[in-house]
């Protein structure tokens, strides 16, 4: 699947506010789609850049040998969902980038759903 698909399928999972699909070693975004006026997902896609390098830097630094899955944030009205792309080998510094409304969504689902959107995209 392309870039376009997979971000149509990611906003088809229930309570998605919008999404991302972000290189975080230039933290540009290849992709998005949703958002709105006070979600700016370019410069949510470049914050959160920073989050993934700082993890992988704790990774390193404490030499667990062991890759990032995903990240998780949650806030009191919405989940912030980072999924590191592993399975896309062309490009192994991207990750996809939800946001979901926290009454709506089910976060166990929608874990599942990145992971399979992840597994057949290809960049």
């Amino acid at each position: 699947m392309n870039i376009d698909v997979a971000l149509k399928e990611a906003m088809s999972i229930g309570g998605a506010i919008g999404v991302a699909l972000v290189d975080y070693e230039s933290g540009m975004s290849l992709g998005t789609s949703g958002g709105g006026d006070w979600l700016n997902l370019e410069v949510a896609a470049a914050g959160n850049t920073e989050v993934v390098r700082s993890k992988l830097r704790v990774i390193s630094t404490l030499g667990l040998g062991d890759n990032i899955e995903d990240i998780l944030i949650t806030l009191h009205r919405q989940y912030h969902l980072i999924r590191l792309m592993s399975g896309v080998k062309s490009r192994e510094s991207l990750f996809l980038y939800l946001v979901l409304d926290r009454e709506v969504a089910n976060l166990a689902l929608a874990r599942h759903q990145l992971k399979r959107i992840e597994s057949d995209l290809q960049v």
